[in-house]
C-alpha cells in the first residue's frame, strides 16, 4: 500500500457564522470511519491557530537559527488540518480526499509519500 497526505487548507480565524462546525465534524468521521474500515487510517487531526506557529528557519552557512512568530508564508489559506492514509492506488486515496473535501468544504490537497522504490525519491544527505 502507498501511503497519502491529504491536506486542508482553510482561510484565517475562526469559521464563519453560517458554518455548522458540528454538523461539518460528523461528515468528517463518516468519511474517517470509512477510511477505518477499509484498512486506509493512519492518522488525522486538525490545527491549533495561526498565531500558536513558529517558523524556524536554519542559514545554510550556520548562523543562528531564526525563529519568526507564525506561518512561513502569508497566504489567503493555510494548512488547517491533514490525513495520512494508506491505499493500494491513488484513485481510492483521492476518493476519499473528495469526501473530505466534500464534507468540509474547505480545499484539499493529496501528495503520495516518497518511499524506497520510488523512482522519484530524492536522496538522503
Amino acid at each position: 500500500m502507498k501511503t497519502y497526505l491529504i491536506t486542508l487548507y482553510a482561510p484565517p480565524g475562526p469559521p464563519p457564522a453560517e458554518v455548522d462546525l458540528a454538523a461539518v465534524m460528523a461528515e468528517l468521521e463518516k468519511v474517517n470511519s470509512d477510511i477505518r474500515a477499509a484498512g486506509g487510517w493512519v492518522f488525522a487531526g486538525g490545527l491549533g491557530d495561526l498565531a500558536a506557529a513558529t517558523t524556524v528557519r536554519t542559514p545554510r552557512d550556520g548562523s543562528a537559527q531564526l525563529l519568526t512568530d507564525g506561518p512561513f508564508l502569508e497566504a489567503k489559506e493555510h494548512m488547517g488540518g491533514l490525513s495520512i492514509v494508506q491505499a493500494e492506488d491513488y484513485d481510492v486515496a483521492l476518493g476519499w480526499a473528495k469526501r473530505i473535501g466534500a464534507a468540509t468544504g474547505l480545499a484539499v490537497e493529496i501528495r503520495p509519500f516518497v518511499d524506497e522504490d520510488d523512482p522519484g525519491r530524492q536522496p538522503e544527505h
